[in-house]
C-alpha cells in the first residue's frame, strides 16, 4: 500500500513512472468519450472516497473522472456531513469506517496533522488533494504538462515561480529536487519560502534561486508559474499583502527576460497577480494544465492501488 501525501517523501523513480504511465494513458484515450473506461478497466470494482474541507472544482471533478475512467466509482463527502465534522467521532473511528467501505481515500484539508492522523489509522491508501503545506497532485500534473508542451524532460528546463510561498510552491520545490530542474523564485523578501523548506533542499544537496525582483527570477525561464496572492482562507491583511506584491504582477513585458517560447501556467483560480493579456495569451496553457490533472491522477490512483504498469 502506497500513500501520495508529499512529493518529498516519494522516490524520484516512482514519480517518473507516474508521468510515463499518464503519457501512455492520455494517448490511448484519444477516441474515447468522457466516461468511457480505459481498456481493461484496471480499477474495476474499486471505490474512492473523497472528503473536502476546502472548496474545490478541479480536484473534485478530475478525481471523479479519474476513478470513473479506470472503471471504479467514487463518493464525495464534506466534513460537515460527517460525525467527524461535528466533533462526534474520532479520526481513528472515521478512518476505520472509511477503510471498511472504500479502497482509497482522498482528503483536501486545511490541517496537515489531519492527513498524518488519517494515515496512521487507515488501512487503505490516502492521497493529499491539498493541505496547507503541500499540493502534490497539482504539481506532478504540472510537470507532466511542461514535458508535454516542451517535448523534453523538465530536468533540461529553467522553471520560474512568481508569487507567494504557499503549498503549491512547497511542492514545486520538492519537485525541483526530485526531478533535478533549476527553480527560480520571485517574491518579496517577507514572503520567501520558510527556513525548514530551504534546509530540506540543502540537506538533499540541491539549490533553489530566490530573487526579490521578478525580472531577475524570470531571466532565461522556459516556464513561468503563478498562483493567487490571496489564497482561500488566507488570514492576513489582504490589502497590505496585495500592495507588497504589486511589482510582481505578471505582465507581457516580463516575457522579454525569458527564453523564446516560454509558457505560462497557473493552478487556478486566478486573481490580480496576472494580466488578462498573459492569462489568455499565446504563452498561456492553463486550460491544458487543468485537463491534464485527470490523466495524471489516474496514474496516481494506480500507483496507490499497486497497479501502476
Amino acid at each position: 500500500m502506497k500513500h501520495f501525501i508529499n512529493l518529498k517523501d516519494i522516490p524520484s523513480k516512482d514519480l517518473r513512472n507516474i508521468i510515463i504511465d499518464a503519457k501512455k494513458r492520455k494517448k490511448l484515450r484519444k477516441n474515447l468519450n468522457t466516461l468511457e473506461p480505459d481498456n481493461g478497466s484496471p480499477l474495476k470494482g474499486k471505490m474512492l472516497v473523497q472528503m473536502f474541507e476546502k472548496a474545490s472544482i478541479r480536484t473534485r471533478i478530475s478525481f471523479y473522472l479519474a476513478i470513473k475512467q479506470l472503471g471504479g466509482g467514487t463518493l464525495t463527502l464534506k466534513s460537515n456531513e460527517l460525525h467527524l465534522g461535528q466533533g462526534g467521532e474520532t479520526i481513528a473511528d472515521t478512518a476505520k469506517i472509511i477503510s471498511t467501505y472504500a479502497d482509497g481515500f482522498m482528503l483536501r484539508t486545511d490541517n496537515d496533522k489531519k492527513i498524518d492522523d488519517f494515515k496512521k489509522y487507515l488501512t487503505i491508501p490516502i492521497i493529499n488533494g491539498l493541505s496547507p503545506s503541500s499540493h502534490p497532485t497539482q504539481v506532478i500534473s504540472d510537470i507532466f504538462t511542461i514535458e508535454e508542451i516542451k517535448k523534453k524532460q523538465v530536468s533540461k528546463l529553467n522553471i520560474c515561480w512568481i508569487g507567494d510561498s504557499n503549498n503549491v510552491l512547497n511542492s514545486l520545490i520538492a519537485a525541483s529536487v526530485k526531478f533535478s530542474f533549476r527553480l527560480s523564485i520571485g517574491c518579496p523578501k517577507k514572503f520567501e519560502p520558510k527556513k525548514k523548506v530551504k534546509n530540506w533542499v540543502k540537506k538533499n544537496n540541491k539549490k533553489i534561486y530566490i530573487y526579490n525582483d521578478p525580472k531577475k527570477a524570470a531571466y532565461n525561464a522556459d516556464v513561468i508559474f503563478s498562483d493567487k496572492v490571496i489564497s482561500l482562507n488566507d488570514n492576513v491583511n489582504k490589502r497590505s499583502k496585495i500592495k507588497q506584491f504589486q511589482k510582481f504582477k505578471i505582465k507581457k513585458s516580463l516575457f522579454k527576460n525569458t527564453n523564446k517560447g516560454c509558457i505560462f501556467l497557473h493552478c487556478l483560480p486566478r486573481g490580480d497577480e496576472v494580466d488578462e493579456e498573459v492569462f489568455l495569451g499565446k504563452n498561456s496553457h492553463v486550460w491544458q494544465q487543468a485537463l491534464n490533472r485527470v490523466h495524471v491522477q489516474k496514474s496516481i490512483l494506480l500507483y496507490c492501488f499497486g497497479k501502476l504498469r
